[in-house]
């Protein structure tokens, strides 16, 4: 499968930006799709995940600022972010999974393809 991420950049504190992910796979409903970020000098870190039925589940530091959804048609799940702040700053990635719904679909481990990332910058 590919997997590109598109949509990064530098937005000032409290903006908004949209990120795609667009994946090339057979049977795209079949898989969830999940976020992650990764800071300067820090882990990888989950943000937000959506399932085939449309379930979405949120990181606390991300809840009621951020969005997830898909299209279906596109094959895109899209990541919208607003009310940004600096601490959102990082390189974000998309990622792929076919493991199912459960409480690992939190974690770097369940998911089988990623993204190359798109730089987020939140800066006055």
């Amino acid at each position: 499968a590919q997997v590109v991420e598109s949509g990064g950049g530098l937005v000032q504190p409290g903006g908004s930006l949209r990120l795609s992910c667009t994946v090339s796979v057979p049977n795209f409903d079949y898989y969830a799709i999940g976020w992650f970020r990764q800071a300067p000098g820090k882990e990888r870190e989950w943000v937000s995940c959506i399932n085939n039925s449309d379930d979405a589940q949120y990181t606390d530091s991300v809840l009621g600022r951020f969005t997830i959804f898909r299209d279906k048609a596109k094959n895109t799940v899209y990541l919208e972010m607003s009310n940004l702040k600096p601490e959102d700053t990082a390189v974000y990635y998309c990622a792929v999974t076919s493991r199912g719904w459960g409480p690992w679909i939190q974690t770097v481990h369940a998911y089988d393809y990623w993204g190359q990332g798109t730089q987020v910058t939140v800066s006055s």
